[in-house]
C-alpha cells in the first residue's frame, strides 16, 4: 500500500508543478495585451477494487459501499479564461480594443489564417494595416493613403479616412467561434482554429452578439495578480503536502523492513 501511497503522491507532485508553471505564465503575461489567462483542470485516476460496490454477501445482503484506493490525480486541461480585459486608453489611433466577443484575423506569411485579441496595430510602408511582428490584419481592413489626415473607427466597425481629395470608407468585420476555448495558443498573442473551436463566423462589430470596437484603447490582460499570488500559494502548499505523503510512505516502507530484521 506504501508503493501505491508513493506513486499517488508523485502524481500529485506533478500535477501541482504544472499548475504552478500555469500561475507563473499567467503572471508573466500580466501586461501583455489581449491575453487570456489559463486555468488548469485536474480528474482523479483509475481506482483498484479491493470490493465491489452492491456485491453479494449472502442471504440477499449487498454492501453498501466499496474498498477502493484511488492512484492519483492527473491534468486533464489548460483552457483559456476569455473574460473581458480592462480596455486601457492610449491615444493611438490604430490601437482598437474589442469590448465583447470576438477577434481580429490575421495572416500569416504561409497564407494561413490566425486569430488575436491584439488590436495594438501600425501602418506599413505600403499603408496596409499590420500587427507589431508586421503580418498583415484581414478583416476588412484596407490600406491607408500616405496622404490620410485622420483616420476614424466607429464601434460598430465602420472606417472612414479622410484625405485632400475626400473620404474613403469601409466596414471591419470580427470573427468568433462557438467554443473559442477550443483555440491553440500559437504563441505571440495569436490563435489557430482547431476542430474543438469550431469554423470561425464572420460578422459586423455590434451586431448578433459580436463585440464593439473602441479605436484609441488596448485591451490589456485579464489576469488578477491578487488571485494569482494565492493561488500559487495554494499550489506550493499542495505541492509540500504531496512530498510530505511520500516521505511518510518511505518512513512506513523503511519500519515494515526493520521488521524482518
Amino acid at each position: 500500500m506504501s508503493t501505491l501511497a508513493l506513486r499517488a503522491a508523485s502524481t500529485g507532485m506533478e500535477a501541482q508543478q504544472m499548475n504552478l508553471n500555469t500561475i507563473a505564465n499567467n503572471l508573466a503575461n500580466v501586461n501583455t495585451t489581449g491575453f487570456k489567462k489559463n486555468k488548469i483542470e485536474f480528474q482523479d485516476m483509475l481506482y483498484q477494487k479491493k470490493r465491489e460496490v452492491g456485491s453479494e454477501q449472502g442471504a440477499g445482503n449487498l454492501t453498501p459501499t466499496s474498498v477502493e484506493v484511488g492512484n492519483g490525480t492527473r491534468v486533464v486541461s489548460t483552457a483559456k479564461i476569455y473574460t473581458q480585459g480592462q480596455l486601457s486608453q492610449t491615444g493611438e489611433k490604430m490601437d482598437v480594443a474589442i469590448q465583447g466577443d470576438g477577434f481580429f484575423e490575421i495572416q500569416r506569411p504561409d497564407g494561413t489564417t490566425a486569430y488575436t485579441r491584439d488590436g495594438g496595430f501600425k501602418l506599413g510602408s505600403d499603408g496596409r494595416v499590420v500587427t507589431n511582428d508586421g503580418l498583415p490584419v484581414l478583416g476588412g481592413f484596407q490600406p491607408i493613403p500616405v496622404d490620410a489626415q485622420n483616420v476614424t473607427i466607429s464601434s460598430t466597425g465602420q472606417v472612414t479616412v479622410d484625405t485632400p481629395g475626400g473620404q474613403q470608407n469601409f466596414q471591419l468585420q470580427l470573427v468568433r467561434f462557438n467554443n473559442p476555448a477550443g483555440l491553440r495558443s500559437a504563441g505571440g498573442n495569436l490563435f489557430d482554429e482547431t476542430p474543438a473551436s469550431g469554423a470561425p463566423n464572420l460578422g459586423n462589430p455590434s451586431e448578433a452578439g459580436f463585440g464593439s470596437l473602441l479605436q484609441n484603447h488596448l485591451e490589456t490582460s485579464n489576469v488578477n495578480v491578487a488571485e494569482e499570488m494565492v493561488n500559487m500559494i495554494t499550489a506550493q502548499r499542495a505541492y509540500e503536502v504531496n512530498a510530505k505523503a511520500i516521505q511518510s510512505a518511505d518512513q512506513m516502507m523503511e519500519q515494515a523492513n526493520n521488521l524482518k530484521r
